[in-house]
């Protein structure tokens, strides 16, 4: 199935979920947790890049929004709706979810932090969690500890760091594109 943004904004709740649970097993084993990320066009727009990367599923935890937040709702011009998700309260309790079913999952960060490595060189694998944090402070240091990796993305002008969504994007598509 493939839709447009006037098609998925339209999308029956129950249709949606009825072509989420046809498409289910053929989503990569992919998962977003979303860590403390307020802006709420931010959570859609990873909506929107976890539909293009057909995850498995989101994580929201902590203070993110979740959906039906109206600036969710359009941001993600739908996606809500298609790709699975659910809210912990926590990173933690997401990554206990995702380990007590999958027990070779590799927790991956996205972050500048002390040790971490260049997203270029990190060892991808599947399943894999790919988590990313706060638009100001980043993933917690609690989180971090949980991960088998923590990788960054090299900027070489005056800003420190990039859009969430295009952090997710740019070690998403690293992650697929090695598969």
């Amino acid at each position: 199935m493939k839709l447009n943004s006037k098609q998925l904004r339209s999308l029956d709740e129950n249709k949606a979920k009825s072509a989420v649970n046809q498409h289910q097993n053929k989503r990569q084993p992919i998962y977003f947790i979303v860590e403390n990320v307020y802006d709420t066009y931010n959570v859609g727009g990873l909506f929107r890049l976890a539909d293009a990367l057909n995850v498995a599923k989101i994580y929201l935890c902590g203070e993110t929004e979740i959906p039906p937040n109206h600036k969710i709702v359009k941001a993600s011009i739908g996606t809500y709706k298609i790709v699975p998700w659910e809210y912990k309260t926590t990173a933690k309790d997401a990554i206990d979810a995702l380990r007590s079913t999958i027990h070779a999952l590799r927790a991956l960060a996205i972050e500048q932090a002390k040790g971490s490595i260049d997203y270029r060189e990190a060892k991808y694998g599947l399943p894999l969690a790919l988590i990313v944090g706060n638009e100001t402070s980043g993933v917690t240091e609690e989180t971090l500890k949980l991960c088998d990796q923590v990788v960054e993305i090299p900027m070489w002008g005056v800003n420190t760091s990039l859009n969430v969504i295009v952090s997710a994007a740019i070690v998403g598509f690293k992650a697929v594109e090695l598969l």
